[in-house]
């Protein structure tokens, strides 16, 4: 009596057969690998956000927000949030010092602006490392698995019809054995398309979140002071103690 089944298939399939078991097998570690990665780098960002950015507001001063952002992750990629507050600062610092040159041309409105854009860019980037992978396995395995299938139905009926055997239950098992690698094709391919998608769910909560706390840096680089309609909440707002004053005549704050 035979005993089919993908061990059998592996046995009794040639170079072809075997490198797509292979391909598919590599393609389900390497998609199961970046998806447990992406999640553990979701749910960290999640709680060091969550941590931080409530603190960072009540801080007294900016520096002591900052000091609370770098204590908990001294990293961009442990902590986006850092990142933006690095770049606020930084941007103003910038603008103020070098006014006498191209700045003047342009307002610190724009140009906190287009550093926390440009930051926010790299966060995203990094944010989406890996999705690309998973896309791609998700929409190949499934057709990598077929052509296992047809590959093998193809040898099958040629096997069948050397030996002269073409009863059912000759036919049945060799047909049956391939049709395994469309099975295991969807195997492969329905993790990494949920995945995909969970991930992008999540990536977008945060890329949302971020935003707001940007637009709450760029409010505070040229008022000094962070609009309550950024939360809904007057308690979050800076105190008026804020190390980030607004030079009067030409609106460029200082972070002292």
């Amino acid at each position: 009596m035979e005993h089919y089944g993908l061990a059998n298939v592996w046995q009794q399939g040639d170079f072809v057969t075997r490198s797509i078991l292979i391909a598919l097998i590599l393609m389900s570690l390497l998609s199961w690998t970046v998806v447990l990665l992406k999640f553990w780098n979701v749910v960290r960002i999640k709680r060091v956000t969550r941590d931080t950015e409530r603190s960072f507001w009540h801080s007294d001063n900016f520096e002591a927000g900052l000091q609370k952002l770098v204590g908990n992750s001294a990293s961009y990629a442990g902590n986006p949030l850092l990142a933006l507050a690095l770049s606020g600062k930084e941007a103003a610092e910038h603008h103020h010092q070098t006014q006498p040159h191209l700045h003047d041309r342009m307002d610190i409105s724009d140009w906190v602006t287009r550093c926390l854009k440009d930051t926010m860019d790299e966060i995203v980037t990094r944010l989406q490392a890996g999705l690309a992978i998973l896309a791609s396995i998700g929409s190949t395995a499934p057709f990598v698995g077929l052509f296992g299938t047809v590959w093998g139905i193809y040898h099958a009926l040629i096997s069948i019809g050397a030996s002269g055997q073409t009863s059912i239950d000759h036919v049945a098992g060799p047909v049956g054995e391939s049709l395994i690698m469309t099975a295991f094709g969807l195997f492969v391919a329905i993790p990494a398309v949920l995945g995909y998608n969970a991930l992008t769910r999540a990536n977008k909560g945060i890329v949302s979140k971020l935003h707001r706390f940007a637009h709450g840096l760029h409010a505070y680089s040229v008022t000094g002071a962070r609009p309550s309609s950024q939360t809904g909440r007057s308690e979050l707002r800076l105190a008026a103690t804020s190390t980030a004053a607004v030079e009067a005549g030409n609106g460029t704050a200082k972070w002292q």
